[in-house]
């Protein structure tokens, strides 16, 4: 019977969180993009500050992520 260690777990289970958090920070990046395309074809003063409201969340959103991201890269590497 193989045992795995609590560190070769913990250290697939970092792994995996941190690919987790790339590939939301990708779908945030894509969320960006596509608030931005929008806002930029609109002209009904309602839909303006709809995507002002969604750009600025998604960029809060993909700041958040990045940071978390940096602070599990540096905890792996720690």
């Amino acid at each position: 019977m193989r045992f795995i260690s609590k560190n070769k777990t913990a250290d697939r289970q970092q792994t995996k969180d941190i690919a987790e958090l790339k590939r939301q920070i990708e779908v945030s990046r894509m969320a960006i993009s596509s608030a931005q395309n929008q806002f930029e074809y609109v002209v009904d003063p309602v839909l303006i500050d709809c995507y002002i409201y969604e750009l600025n969340a998604a960029q809060l959103r993909y700041q958040f992520l990045l940071r978390n991201l940096k602070k599990r890269e540096t905890q792996e590497t720690g």
